[in-house]
């Protein structure tokens, strides 16, 4: 296992930094506190590249390998502070975009693989409903075959991209009695019959990423807009959420050092009672602490990175990441907050904003908690 960048990696990395911070940083506060998408800013990553990293040039993406995906989009937290923007563009790529590229026909590559990365179509999905969260069996959602399509009832909420979104990749029952393989998946574009979205969720962070509930009454699809076969939906799924984990949170690491930087540049300058307030322990342990979280964050993403690469699967990989590295942005945050004082929980400064944005991560892709059911299900308990 070697984690050596290669000096184009390097450079990816440093070239995303350095785009976010000239191109993204336009009035970050004043667009949240409007709730407003940031579209001039989906557009320059579009033209950047960045919508699509893992598609193949011949869809006009980048084709780059895993661990590259993860170093541009680590670049891209660390130097993007609009983290609504980042959470909608991993939702567009990872559960959208991966899946039409992994599961997709030729013909479903090639009439939406091309618009989504050039970012002139917005993806998402809709799996999450009002009574099925963590229990994805327990979905309502129906999709009834009719001769050459499919006809789909019910409704899902906090779907991320949903009040922009062109596609939805639709989850929905097609066999109820078939447990795990009852479930498929369905390309829905937003002016196909019977399709609606509700108005936007205002939630207590990521605000400009809008967010929504989507109802189907009766909504027509073609069967070939179906994903893979019938009853594939759940192993769809479970693929995409590797992806989201292993990649997401490459922006929550991003987004961590930029933390840390701050926080280790504020404990030198700030005096209290004749010195720095960093030569307190008290400050300096959290500063020890803060890069403990940054490192190993680091570690295990560059892992599942190179597993994905080798073309492994890594569901424990995965989830063991995904739940240290939203876990550790928390504690950072409370910890960069507490470090700055009231400073740290004023709205003109970023800290907070961090903290709210921070929480969201324990629970999208998979609570923590069933983060913990994966892991532990890889062990005889």
């Amino acid at each position: 296992m070697d984690f050596s960048l290669s000096p184009e990696q390097s450079e990816l990395r440093e070239a995303v930094v350095r785009f976010a911070q000239k191109e993204l940083t336009d009035d970050v506060a004043g667009r949240e506190k409007r709730g407003e998408f940031y579209r001039d800013g989906w557009r320059k990553c579009a033209d950047f590249g960045l919508l699509g990293l893992p598609v193949p040039e011949a869809y006009g993406g980048l084709g780059l390998d895993a661990l590259s995906c993860v170093l541009a989009l680590e670049g891209l937290g660390y130097g993007c502070r609009d983290h609504g923007l980042v959470f909608a563009l991993n939702s567009h790529l990872w559960t959208c975009v991966k899946p039409i590229l992994g599961f997709g026909s030729a013909a479903q590559k090639e009439k939406y693989l091309p618009s989504l990365v050039r970012g002139e179509a917005i993806g998402g999905h809709a799996m999450t409903e009002p009574d099925a969260g963590s229990d994805a069996f327990s979905m309502r959602c129906r999709a009834q075959k009719e001769g050459n399509r499919y006809i789909l009832n019910g409704s899902k909420i906090f779907i991320t991209n949903a009040p922009i979104a062109d596609l939805l990749l639709v989850f929905a029952v097609t066999a109820p009695e078939r447990g795990f393989g009852s479930i498929s998946a369905f390309i829905v574009e937003k002016d196909f019959p019977g399709f609606s979205v509700g108005r936007p969720l205002e939630l207590m962070g990521l605000k400009t990423c809008p967010i929504a509930e989507v109802v189907l009454q009766d909504c027509v699809v073609p069967e070939e807009n179906r994903l893979g076969g019938e009853g594939a939906g759940m192993a769809i799924f479970n693929s995409e959420m590797e992806w989201e984990r292993g990649c997401l949170f490459a922006a929550h690491l991003g987004a961590m050092e930029r933390e840390l930087e701050a926080c280790a540049r504020y404990a030198g300058e700030r005096q209290q009672f004749g010195k720095p307030i960093g030569g307190n322990q008290a400050v300096s342990h959290k500063i020890a602490d803060m890069a403990m979280r940054v490192e190993l964050s680091r570690l295990i993403l560059y892992k599942v990175a190179w597993m994905k690469g080798q073309g492994a699967r890594a569901p424990k990989e995965s989830a063991i990441a995904k739940l240290f590295i939203s876990e550790s942005y928390v504690r950072n945050s409370l910890d960069a907050l507490q470090m700055h004082g009231a400073y740290g929980y004023s709205v003109e400064y970023d800290l907070e904003r961090h903290v709210r944005d921070s929480l969201g991560g324990r629970i999208y892709s998979g609570t923590s908690e069933i983060q913990r059911n994966i892991i532990a299900s890889f062990y005889d308990l």
